[in-house]
């Protein structure tokens, strides 16, 4: 048999169906956060505040690309995500740590911990999006 069985790909398409739903959410998720922020004050820093802003809008783009992508683009756009999640989890951690631009972070501010969580999960779910979608 030379390719998978009908459960096997109705299996396949529904584990993309979630990964692509759950990616698109996360996204959206970290849009939210960092538009959120943005609006409570992080506009007036320089290099972060627009930062955060394109965070947003890159998030907003990412989850809508993620939900009309088709199948052949799929791996591309969650490769894409993967990125934004990615990157956006390391601009936090380095803001945390040794501070970026010259802003540091504490891990008390306002929704630290739930954009880490988002941003975590979203880069896992991206990268097993782009594995699972570019096997098909």
């Amino acid at each position: 048999m030379a390719g998978p069985t009908a459960p096997g790909r109705a299996r396949s398409g529904a584990l993309v169906r979630t990964l692509r739903l759950s990616g698109a959410a996360l996204l959206l998720g970290t849009a939210v956060i960092h538009g959120h922020l943005w609006q409570q004050g992080y506009a007036g820093i320089d290099v972060v505040g627009p930062a955060f802003l394109a965070n947003t809008v890159l998030g907003l783009l990412g989850a809508l690309l993620l939900l009309v992508a088709p199948g052949t683009w799929l791996p591309w756009a969650a490769a894409a995500g993967a990125a934004l999640s990615a990157g956006t989890l390391m601009g936090l951690l380095l803001s945390t740590t040794v501070g970026l631009f010259g802003f540091v972070e504490s891990t008390a501010a306002s929704l630290w911990w739930e954009s880490f969580w988002v941003d975590v999960a979203g880069t896992v779910v991206l990268v097993a999006l782009t594995l699972v979608s570019g096997r098909r």
